[in-house]
């Protein structure tokens, strides 16, 4: 029942959450800000878990600690980006092509192609920090929650990198058109990708040390399918393929996802 009533108020949440922002994105008239609370999200689930329980043990401090400063990171800069880039055209197009295809407008649209799509993913991912916090026991961290603390941080630390290195590399104009294929780009298509994967495979891996925490595996999988499969590297290297000249080259040489040594041309 403790699991259910936890469940049940963190439903809650990210529903008045999402609900609030689709509000504020109907006056906007722009749903970019999305991106950046997917991220935020993730750490108001972690805190809303933590505050259901009057024990706060070094578990439950570890994984929302580690949640909250990956979405104070990622949340943050993704934040930064859209001010400073505007609109995201993934999302300018997906709704020109609601109003041409469905006759849909812009609110219905939003709702229904952006907002209900990632409440509920928002929810399954954050999963390990949600049910690691649960169970009280063991109480002391192990082994296996140390490995996952160090892989989360790591996970924060190269993602931040990756995000800083294609930062710089945009905002130097004689980098237009071209391909970031150095720094940890040189060792895969991905690397932030490959951060945030390692953030949330760490963090499951600190709620596995409880057998509740050990069935929220399905978080750290989700996001990886995403990531690999469905809207994170298809999405962007179909993209471009079209805009960069030499992105194909760069794809014969450079792994797509976990980082390996470059292949010689």
């Amino acid at each position: 029942m403790e699991i259910l009533k936890v469940l049940a108020i963190n439903v809650a949440v990210v529903t008045v959450a999402f609900l609030s922002l689709w509000a504020i994105c109907l006056k906007l008239k722009d749903v970019t800000v999305v991106d950046s609370y997917w991220a935020f999200g993730m750490g108001i689930l972690a805190v809303s878990t933590f505050l259901q329980f009057p024990e706060h043990t070094p578990r439950r401090w570890l994984l929302m600690g580690l949640c909250v400063a990956w979405a104070l990171r990622l949340g943050g800069y993704l934040f930064w980006r859209w001010r400073d880039h505007g609109p995201d055209r993934r999302y300018v197009r997906m709704m020109e092509k609601a109003k041409e295809q469905r006759g849909w407008g812009f609110a219905k649209a939003t709702l229904l192609l952006v907002f209900v799509t990632q409440a509920p993913l928002q929810f399954a991912i954050a999963l390990p920090v949600q049910l690691g916090q649960i169970s009280a026991e063991p109480a002391t961290l192990g082994l296996l929650g140390y490995a996952g603390a160090a892989l989360a941080i790591f996970g924060i630390l190269y993602e931040s990198i990756a995000d800083y290195q294609l930062t710089a590399f945009r905002k130097n104009p004689d980098n237009a058109g071209k391909v970031l294929s150095s720094g940890l780009w040189a060792w895969s298509r991905h690397p932030n990708y490959f951060g945030e994967a390692c953030v949330w495979w760490g963090i499951y891996l600190v709620a596995a040390e409880t057998t509740i925490g050990m069935a929220s595996i399905f978080g750290p999988l989700l996001l990886t399918w995403i990531l690999i499969k469905w809207s994170g590297t298809p999405t962007l290297e179909y993209r471009m393929r079209k805009t960069k000249p030499g992105y194909v080259e760069y794809i014969e040489r450079t792994s797509e996802f976990f980082p390996l040594p470059p292949k010689k041309a």
